[in-house]
């Protein structure tokens, strides 16, 4: 039976490619890919030749019918972004979610997502998180942060390079100097690197050495 495959890419060593997304990768009729010129190196690298299609964030829409229809014609269709594992912050949940409501089987391959190694050496307390990604940039941005003041779990942030100090500041204000985070960026990387601390120690750090790269924001939560 044909079905959709989401199959998560390394988020930078090529090394944590597993041998079943590469089997899966060269055995599939198509490959969705978030930037074909991005993983374009990854299939050349690991000699995987099959047809890829551009499906991200302003076509998804737009593609999902004809996706749904070649699915049930019989082809077999792997998604996968440009690092990591599909629909986690990247496009992929509207395709499943699709492909569920038509009773068309969806695997998901166990495989890099930059979060879960971001948390476990954080050193904070990783038995309960909530996973918020990224803050919305302007509208809501407030709201959101008041919320996420109280929340008593350890909190999981994406954020760009550039934006990283303006949040930082962000998390001084709301969260209250003292409260400890990590800050994780090139996971896997050569220049992997994690700095932690309290918010303010952690934003005087990044201050004097903006940053590059990747990174995942872990915050302690609340405490009672």
């Amino acid at each position: 039976m044909s079905k959709l495959y989401i199959v998560p890419t390394p988020i930078g060593n090529l090394e944590d490619m597993t041998f079943r997304a590469i089997r899966v990768l060269k055995e599939v009729d198509l490959i969705l890919a978030e930037d074909t010129r991005t993983s374009g190196k990854l299939m050349k690298h690991f000699d995987i030749a099959t047809p890829m299609q551009s499906h991200h964030m302003h076509n998804e829409h737009k593609t999902i019918d004809r996706l749904i229809q070649r699915i049930q014609s019989g082809e077999n269709i792997a998604l996968i972004s440009d690092a990591g594992t599909p629909a986690i912050s990247d496009p992929g949940f509207l395709l499943t979610r699709a492909c569920v409501m038509h009773k068309i089987d969806v695997e998901c391959l166990p495989g890099a997502t930059a979060f879960v190694p971001a948390l476990v050496n954080s050193g904070l307390p990783n038995d309960k998180f909530v996973f918020e990604g990224f803050l919305p940039v302007k509208k809501g941005r407030q709201t959101r942060l008041k919320f996420l003041a109280e929340e008593m779990r350890t909190i999981i942030f994406y954020e760009s390079p550039h934006k990283l100090v303006k949040t930082l500041g962000s998390f001084v204000e709301y969260f209250g100097e003292d409260r400890l985070i990590s800050v994780s960026r090139e996971l896997s990387k050569l220049h992997e690197e994690t700095i932690r601390g309290t918010t303010k120690e952690v934003l005087m750090h990044f201050e004097t050495k903006p940053p590059k790269g990747e990174i995942v924001v872990i915050v302690d939560g609340k405490k009672k």
